[in-house]
């Protein structure tokens, strides 16, 4: 596959990750007009469901699965379907030397994900729903057995306590060795509690199989699956926003294009800029270089790009394309 030879190209240049963790979330598209396969969806819109998967150690994507509006949150087969297509994009080599985390929402608490991660060896985190049996242990747990929260920096959370409550629940039917941790935390002002709500806390439960000693780096780990929000939030700026076409395939096609240009957007960024324009969101990309002022000129059989000096940012592009030429000499 093209993008999996690419990418195994890119980690050349870029250095490979250290570790695997694959992050899968969908989201809803709005599609007005009667597209094939758009349906109504859980929250009262119409249009696609599509599932989508990123790898959270480079940003890239890893596959997509466009579905109709109506297609279930918590489908195995379609987490497992493209889970499959994230593996297929990583490069042989890796899949056999490197530690792969599978990570899900509550949406990927189901037996059929969790297995399918267990057969491939596989590790899983994902959230779990806060059941009568789960909430009865909360309410049982002394407060000395809870520990503080890491942020990212794994300094301790202002706000913010786990603790593990495996041998309080049944989880023979979950996977050997699984896991379950809670988190409590007070909401933020003005927020608004929920039934699952206790003594002012709000609770969240993940199930993972993962064997660290320290719960609270599971836990924290757990926690930055919410960065697959800021890499669909960068794929609705690049297209996913919006399906063109009437026929289904042709819309799967537009998909497959949008992360194609997620991709290369991320690479581009990772060899070839620096400082804030490699971490900049396309829309803000697209500003500060893509649309710059330039003029293509030739003179002696070779061709001369002359960018707008008076642009706030000519000198980055500029060093951009001087970094891609040496990349280029380099795989020459």
């Amino acid at each position: 596959m093209s993008r999996r030879r690419a990418r195994a190209r890119f980690w050349e240049l870029h250095g490979a990750p250290e570790r695997l963790t694959i992050d899968v979330d969908a989201t809803l598209i709005t599609a007005h007009s009667e597209k094939e396969k758009a349906a109504g969806n859980y929250k009262g819109g119409y249009g696609f469901h599509p599932l989508q998967v990123y790898l959270d150690e480079t940003r890239e994507s890893l596959g997509g699965l466009l579905r109709p509006g109506n297609a279930g949150s918590n489908t195995a087969a379609d987490h497992v379907a493209v889970l499959d297509l994230a593996l297929a994009q990583i490069p042989a080599e890796y899949i056999e030397t490197l530690e792969i985390l599978v990570r899900a929402d509550s949406a990927g608490a189901t037996h059929g994900l969790v297995d399918y991660c267990r057969e491939g060896n596989m590790r899983f985190s994902v959230g779990y729903e806060l059941t009568e049996q789960v909430r009865a242990a909360i309410l049982v747990i002394p407060d000395d057995a809870w520990v503080p929260a890491l942020d990212q920096d794994g300094s301790a959370r202002k706000n913010g306590e786990v603790c593990e409550i495996t041998d309080m629940v049944d989880l023979s039917a979950w996977p050997g060795g699984s896991r379950l941790i809670v988190r409590r935390e007070r909401p933020h002002p003005g927020a608004q509690l929920s039934f699952t709500d206790h003594d002012g806390y709000r609770f969240q439960a993940i199930l993972t199989d993962q064997p660290d000693d320290e719960i609270a780096v599971l836990e924290c780990r757990h926690r930055q699956h919410a960065h697959v929000e800021d890499r669909i939030c960068d794929d609705k700026d690049t297209g996913l926003s919006k399906f063109p076409f009437k026929d289904f395939a042709l819309n799967e096609v537009w998909l497959e294009i949008v992360m194609l240009a997620h991709d290369l957007i991320v690479w581009t960024q990772a060899l070839v800029l620096d400082g804030e324009l490699a971490k900049a969101e396309p829309k803000r990309l697209r500003y500060r270089l893509l649309h710059v002022a330039g003029r293509l000129a030739f003179s002696g059989r070779r061709a001369k790009l002359h960018l707008q000096d008076t642009w706030p940012w000519a000198a980055e592009l500029l060093t951009a394309f001087k970094r891609l030429k040496t990349l280029a000499a380099a795989s020459g």
